[in-house]
């Protein structure tokens, strides 16, 4: 067996010595991740092998100086979310092939390479910037209404932002998965990055006082205009102008971003679909919004990444220079 082959997590039931469990109790311990999440282990898992093979060292079994050696390899070209993700892969295989093989991930030196390595690149992920409401406006003003592309783009945006939601979770929806009411529009994503059980999530998006940016109004007048029922909530428009019966691919929600984003003056590639979410929760920071309930919004299940758009809104807020130069917040 090579040992690109020495993959366990896929059948790690098959593996291990698990006679004591029933047959249902096995199924559902098979199940415990999704199949994105394998392939994902599988394809870092396969990279650790190649460099191994290349550098003519054993990755199964592997000795915890190897992991080190090649994650020092990998900070050459790799983000640090990167190699932490790498690491993690290695060491969830060696946990599924079972008891016999040692995890070398475990070893203090890895876990000391890694604070290492954090210090020398630096933690911080450089991610889309963020569109603020007052980019949303300007992009809202410039649009052509009675053009049909135009109208689904600022659906797009506007439930993209105040939803915050990923450009997977937008292009995922169903016109079934919206319920209107007096206050507002109730979404129902079914799967996301965060719900990897399936058991689906809620999300509440109010009516704005300035209806013209408005995006429970401007998903109506999406729906209404492209003649929606059931099926897919946002679609691609034939030449004919009519919409067709598939979705939008997410990297289509990309491309929109980046368009109105060179539309108003901004430059394109700072921006992608990650900035409408972005966007909100750095906004949403700005204004005092509290943690717990812009997490809420987001879906974060981890408050680190909250916090990071916390961090960035509070250079701003309370700060000298504006304090001292713009009246407005004397």
């Amino acid at each position: 067996m090579s040992e690109s082959n020495h993959f366990y997590i896929r059948d790690f039931t098959k593996h291990r010595n698990l006679d004591g469990l029933s047959d249902k109790s096995l199924e559902t311990l098979a199940d415990s991740k999704a199949e994105s999440t394998i392939d994902s282990y599988e394809s870092d898992w396969n990279d650790f092998c190649d460099w191994c093979h290349y550098h003519k060292q054993s990755a199964f079994p592997a000795s915890a100086e190897t992991v080190v050696n090649y994650i020092n390899d990998l900070a050459d070209y790799a983000k640090a979310s990167t190699i932490r993700r790498r690491i993690s892969a290695i060491s969830e295989n060696y946990n599924a092939a079972g008891p016999d093989y040692k995890n070398p991930c475990r070893e203090w030196i890895v876990k000391e390479a890694l604070v290492g390595l954090s210090r020398k690149k630096g933690i911080a992920q450089k991610g889309k910037t963020p569109i603020y409401w007052e980019d949303m406006e300007k992009m809202v003003e410039s649009m052509d209404l009675k053009n049909i592309t135009e109208v689904r783009d600022k659906a797009i945006l506007l439930m993209g932002f105040m939803g915050a939601f990923r450009r997977s979770e937008l292009v995922g929806l169903d016109v079934e998965d919206l319920s209107f009411f007096p206050q507002g529009m109730i979404v129902s994503i079914r799967q996301s990055k965060t719900d990897q059980m399936g058991q689906g999530q809620q999300l509440g998006i109010p009516y704005l006082e300035d209806k013209h940016m408005c995006a429970v109004l401007a998903v109506k007048e999406w729906i209404s205009k492209a003649g929606l029922s059931t099926g897919p909530l946002f679609r691609r428009i034939l030449k004919s102008g009519v919409p067709a019966t598939n979705r939008l691919s997410d990297k289509t929600v990309n491309l929109i971003v980046k368009k109105y984003a060179r539309r108003i003056g901004l430059q394109e590639d700072l921006y992608g679909a990650h900035s409408l979410r972005h966007g909100f929760a750095t906004y949403a920071a700005l204004h005092g919004v509290e943690e717990r309930i812009i997490m809420k919004q987001t879906r974060h299940r981890s408050v680190e990444m909250v916090r990071h758009y916390i961090n960035e809104a509070n250079l701003f807020i309370n700060n000298p220079i504006s304090m001292i130069f713009n009246k407005k917040d004397r």
